[in-house]
């Protein structure tokens, strides 16, 4: 079945999230003795224990829009506001100075409207599927 552009775009944008996290547990760990020496604000450890989940998270997100599971535009508001959230609370508390925000404000927003209307194809696509074969999940 086509993926709506909307839902092409999530997909993308949930991958990129997935090797950013991935790349963040990475350097994390890799260069966690120079981030101790120089006093990283986040331990190095807690850095790469965050990037862990999120790309655990990532990765479910991933799978469930990817198979068209009816949960997955629900799981991908929730994962939205949630990484968000998170994000906000790490640049605000652990980053100092905080370059660039009208740009982190204008780059989330973009992001929440392509999540808005792929979550709507994502429920109409599973709605669909499921009323083509009652019964089948």
């Amino acid at each position: 079945m086509k993926r709506s552009f909307s839902v092409t775009l999530t997909l993308w944008a949930v991958l990129i999230t997935i090797t950013w996290n991935i790349t963040r547990v990475w350097t994390a760990l890799a260069w966690s003795s120079v981030l101790t020496e120089f006093s990283a604000r986040l331990a190095p450890t807690v850095s790469a224990g965050i990037g862990g989940i999120w790309v655990v998270i990532g990765g479910i997100l991933y799978f469930g829009i990817w198979q068209e599971k009816a949960w997955a535009g629900k799981m991908l508001f929730g994962t939205a506001a949630g990484y968000t959230v998170w994000y906000w609370s790490e640049r605000l508390f652990f980053q100092n100075p905080r370059p660039n925000i009208m740009f982190a404000v204008i780059v989330n927003l973009g992001l929440f409207i392509i999540i808005y209307f792929a979550n709507k194809s994502i429920s109409r696509e599973a709605y669909e599927r499921e009323n083509e074969n009652p019964g089948i999940e």
